[in-house]
Parts: structure tokens; sequence; C-alpha cells
């Protein structure tokens, strides 16, 4: 580190060469204080974040674990096989719809106890039909002969037998048929990340996940980057999208709601390249190669490929919420041939950080910049004197 003795030292050597001299010598000592004040302070220089020595050397007394990838190291932090195929559907189950305020019925009562007697029309002659018959916001139809009934709750066939014990009174062989033509309780609620969010209807039959998503367009980002959401009433549960095409898809409960949002798969690219910044990962099992190239790769004129390193913070004890976290620094020297293999067999995982250090020539030009601006400074403040 440079002292203000060895300045003072430098002044007066300037200075024995005349006058001109001392001056440049002058402007040449403040630009070694500078440098000198930064040795010291190690915070005036710019930069991007530590330098390798600082990460390499000093995380024996650090709360971080460092780790050398290299083929001996590397087989913990792989990324793991692409799953296989599989011939799994979702399962052909037709839940039962109750009914809910809102719906609309169909509904058709026949009586073939006798002509000239009956109030409602024989079965052959398609029988009495009270069409859009909406369930009101108490959760009541009303009917001829009928009445106000209560039928939120109800499944179509517990409908129709309590319309049928109404009647029966008033047919002697009444027939009851009730059909959802308004399905409020039955259809599925989509909404966010997709291109036509709403609610659609499952009078043709039950809706699966995907079902529902691709009547609502389809989602509008890459599908390991949704998020699907379902929400039931009893329970809420979470999958990737990605997942529901391999195999994971499942039948919708009636009344369900569907909401696609963006998976936090995200790494952040710091230091020497070429586009730092907040990124989404690449896939659904990024490597580190894949990453770089997402962030444009190093820089070539200040990057170090020997400080590649990839900062992780993860849970210290799976199942244990008390357990402090666990922080890991790897590192990768890319000079060596065989790192771009390993860069392509690392398993980058959300929220990591990648950090690309300087080499130490560009730091070096930022110390010696200054130093030469100052001298080009005093020649400027010679030649006016």
């Amino acid at each position: 580190m440079l002292t203000l003795n060895k300045i003072n030292m430098d002044m007066s050597t300037f200075g024995k060469s005349g006058t001109g001299s001392f001056r440049l010598g002058k402007y040449v000592a403040i630009g070694l204080a500078s440098v000198a004040l930064t040795g010291c302070s190690g915070s005036l220089l710019s930069g991007a974040g530590p330098s390798i020595n600082a990460i390499t050397f000093n995380h024996e007394s650090s709360r971080y674990e460092m780790i050398d990838l290299t083929a001996e190291t590397i087989a913990s932090y792989m990324r793991p096989p692409e799953k296989p195929l599989t011939d799994t559907i979702a399962e052909n189950s037709v839940p039962d719809i109750k009914l809910v305020a809102g719906d609309a019925l169909k509904v058709l009562i026949s009586d073939d106890g006798g002509e000239g007697k009956a109030v409602f029309a024989p079965l052959s002659a398609g029988g009495t039909v009270f069409d859009n018959v909406r369930i009101n916001s108490k959760g009541h139809i009303s009917l001829p002969y009928v009445g106000s009934q209560s039928v939120a709750g109800l499944t179509l066939n517990q409908a129709e037998d309590l319309i049928k014990k109404r009647v029966s009174g008033r047919a002697s062989e009444p027939q009851v048929h009730v059909e959802l033509v308004g399905d409020l309780s039955g259809s599925v609620l989509v909404a966010g990340a997709v291109k036509s969010p709403g609610r659609f209807s499952s009078l043709q039959g039950p809706l699966t996940l995907l079902d529902a998503i691709n009547r609502a367009g389809g989602p509008v980002m890459e599908p390991h980057l949704t998020r699907v959401v379902l929400r039931t009433g009893k329970s809420v549960s979470s999958f990737n999208y990605a997942d529901l095409l391999s195999g994971q898809n499942q039948v919708v409960p009636p009344h369900s709601e569907i909401v696609l949002e963006r998976a936090r798969k995200r790494f952040v690219a710091m230091g020497a390249l070429a586009q730092p910044g907040l990124h989404d990962l690449p896939s659904n099992m990024p490597s580190l190669l894949e990453v770089l190239g997402v962030a444009g790769g190093l820089r070539e004129s200040t990057s170090d490929a020997s400080g590649v390193f990839i900062f992780r913070l993860t849970d210290g004890q799976p199942g244990d919420p008390s357990a402090p976290p666990k922080a890991e620094v790897f590192r990768l020297n890319m000079k060596n041939p065989e790192a771009i293999f390993i860069a392509r067999q690392f398993l980058v995982q959300p929220e990591d950080a990648v950090y690309v250090t300087n080499a130490a020539v560009y730091e070096w030009q930022k110390v010696i910049s200054p130093i030469v601006q100052v001298m080009l400074l005093g020649r400027l403040a010679e030649s006016f004197q």
C-alpha cells in the first residue's frame, strides 16, 4: 500500500528537475494518493461485486461453503435425466354435480295415468316441459303444482325425486326428468395468464385441467414458466403446466377455479456478463451452460473466465423450518476445456445468482486510468505557464 511519506518523497524527486517537473510530479502524487486511498478503503473503485480473491480466500471465515466444480465433485449437482414418457391419462370419473343458485334447469313432467284427468301431458306426447327454470338467490325454484322448493345443494336425481314427490298427489303415474342447461355449479373458472379467461361449461362432460386451460386459449408463457393453481372450495393445489403435459393431468371438480400465474423460476446474472440482470430460466432443468447463454455469455473484454461463481441459499435441514439456511458458493474455472462439459451438467436452481468476476488486467486499468488522466492534466496545466 502506498504511504504519504512515499508520496512526499516522490514529489521532492520531481522537484529537483525544475518547477515544471515539480508541478507534474505534484499531479502524479495526487493521483497516487487517490490510489492509496482506494487501496485502503476498497470502495472507491467501481465494481459489480466481490473480487475473485475475496470469494475464494475468505470463505473459511464466512458463513458459506465453497465448492469447486470439477469432474470429481459434479455428481451431486448434475441435472437429473429427462423423465420417461408415460401412458397416464386423467381418470374418466364423473363427479356428482350439486345445484347452486344461478343454475338453469329444464324440467319435464309427464303423467300416463289417464286421458282427460291428468294435469301433465303423457310421455308419448313429450310431457309437459318447463324450460330455463332458474334457481334464485335463495336456492329455490318455482313450478306449477309444485310451488316453491329449495333445490340448492341437491344432485339432479335428488331434485327429480323431490319434484316427483310434490306432484304425486296431482298425477297418478308421474315421471320427472331434470336436465341442467345453465351450469354455474358445474362450470369452471379459468383466469390469470391465459389468452381468453372466462367461465367454461362442463355440460358435455367433466373437464380436466388441460381441457379448461385449452378452452381459455392456453397459457401465454412457456410451459415450464407457468404455474397452475387449482381451488376447489375444499382444497388448493399447485402444478407446473409442463408436468400436466407430461401425464399429471386430472379431472377438475365442479365449480372450481383455475388460476395461471408466472412461476418463480428466475436467476440473477451479475458481473462481467454481456446481459446482466434478472432472467427467466430457459428450461425446466436448465444447465449452467444454458443460463450463461441466456445472459449473453462472458464479456470477453472484462471477464475472468476462471472466476465463474454460482451463489445459492437453500433450506438448512429438510423438514426443520427452524434450521438456519445453508449458503453455498460454486466456482467453475472456464479456462479449463473440461469446464464446458461440467457447465452442461450443472443444474441451476431458481433464485440462483450467477456471478462472473472481472479480469485482473481490467481492474488494473481502472487504477491506471485516473493516474494517466492526472498526468495529462498536469501537462496541459504546464503548457499554460
